[in-house]
């Protein structure tokens, strides 16, 4: 029996193509990457040659995909974020709030003082919540 060799599929990152090559090969599924070398050395080729191929025997293809859809699925559920209680702005109770950077006071005086002296763009900024209602930052 003659087994057809297919490009199962192409990824324009070179490292996640070998870490599903790997996750493969331990799973004792026979595979290689083909124009690996060029998309490492050469990045800016990488959309020329159209990325890294996965090539896998058409007989595995099956195998394959129970295989990836479940490594999905366990992924989705590390990765699933808790619920947490909405908080609300402290000025006019909006639930219109985010966590980020703060745009009034956004540096620290010693943060300032210092890439003052340095001459560097400060390199620590502040974060609060910001009431996108009101305009209200709060910690």
């Amino acid at each position: 029996m003659e087994d057809k060799i297919i490009v199962y599929r192409t990824y324009y990152n070179p490292i996640e193509a070998s870490i599903v090559k790997g996750r493969l090969e331990d799973s004792d599924i026979p595979c290689f990457l083909t124009d690996e070398n060029v998309a490492t050395i050469q990045p800016l080729y990488n959309q020329a040659i159209g990325g890294v191929k996965l090539n896998v025997f058409e007989k595995d293809v099956n195998r394959i995909n129970e295989l990836l859809a479940e490594e999905q699925n366990n992924i989705e559920v590390e990765n699933e974020v808790p619920t947490t209680d909405k908080i609300s702005c402290d000025n006019c109770g909006s639930d219109n709030v985010s966590f980020g950077q703060a745009t009034k006071n956004r540096f620290s005086w010693w943060v300032t003082i210092l890439s003052f002296i340095l001459f560097v763009y400060p390199f620590k900024a502040n974060n609060c919540y910001h009431c996108y209602n009101c305009g209200q930052e709060f910690k």
